[in-house]
């Protein structure tokens, strides 16, 4: 599948280095404007973008930027893209209320910005920007902006709330609540709950290649994390760090790596508080109740 695109482009000036590109849904050539350019720090630029195969990794920083715009427009789901190499292409940026620029250059915008009497905000330093700066997928809620990178994948129903972290190529596939960190590669199902402060291991944070996953109306309590995936109605306590390595005893007592369990259905993993130990027992999901419905009429 051929794909085109025509985008708007920020260049470093000096260096001529692609800062960002923003590719808008109606594929028309609009401009964009900013005091970065009014004072010749950047310069913007139409360009067209053909991607003649998903399977392939990006070339170019316009080439990546392209697929991070298909993955936070829900055109693409994450892990069905390919994105290798995507840190070499892009460059390192001051993201600024007064637009892009090398983090080099900062003191000289701010210089530039209080002849217009405006002030510079340095919202970060990063390779990728916040994804509401790109696209606003419909049908969502997002608590702090900062917290979601253009390539997120947000499906209609999700809230992401102030504590919640949503990386590039990861996301969700229905209605949500995530209070803690959706890391790259990661998917999360329908009806289900990422607590606050929990983690989910990824494909940047030492799960190498092992790509986990959350499955339909599960729950991943507050401050817990797995480097597993979960299948459908489970369930991690609160407190709970579920590593592939972890060692788990079955309800006939038989004690196995967390990893022979990874992906299935109906699990609730607990401690046991007096002998320590890691437990599992079948379970379902009416245990914790379900997404609040009240709170995903996101309309």
């Amino acid at each position: 599948m051929t794909i085109q695109r025509t985008g708007h482009r920020y260049r470093d000036a000096e260096t001529n280095a692609t800062l960002d590109v923003w590719f808008p849904l109606s594929n028309e050539r609009r401009n964009r404007s900013c005091i970065a350019a009014k004072a010749g720090l950047v310069v913007g630029d139409f360009v067209d973008v053909t991607i003649n195969s998903l399977d392939d990794a990006p070339a170019s920083a316009e080439d990546a930027y392209l697929r991070l715009h298909l993955l936070s427009e829900r055109s693409v789901k994450p892990n069905e893209i390919n994105l290798d190499g995507v840190f070499g292409l892009l460059t390192n940026v001051a993201w600024t209320s007064a637009g892009p620029v090398l983090p080099a250059n900062v003191e000289a915008l701010r210089e530039a910005a209080a002849a217009d009497h405006f002030h510079v905000n340095v919202t970060s330093i990063d390779k990728f920007p916040r994804m509401t700066d790109y696209v606003v997928p419909s049908g969502v809620r997002i608590g702090d902006a900062d917290r979601v990178r253009l390539g997120a994948h947000l499906a209609s129903g999700t809230t992401v709330m102030h504590e919640g972290f949503v990386n590039f190529n990861a996301g969700t596939l229905g209605n949500c609540m995530l209070e803690g960190r959706v890391t790259p590669g990661v998917i999360v199902g329908k009806d289900s709950d990422v607590g606050a402060g929990s983690s989910i291991m990824g494909t940047l944070s030492g799960g190498g290649k092992q790509v986990n996953s959350i499955g339909e109306n599960s729950l991943l309590g507050a401050n817990a994390g797995i480097g597993i995936s979960l299948g459908d109605e489970c369930i991690v306590e609160a407190g709970l760090y579920v590593t592939a390595g972890t060692k788990v005893m079955l309800p006939d007592g038989q004690v196995v790596s967390a990893r022979q369990l990874s992906g299935k259905d109906g699990l609730l993993f607990r401690r046991n508080s007096q002998s320590g130990k890691v437990e599992v027992i079948p379970t379902d999901a009416s245990r914790w109740g379900g997404l609040n419905e009240s709170l995903h009429s996101n309309d």
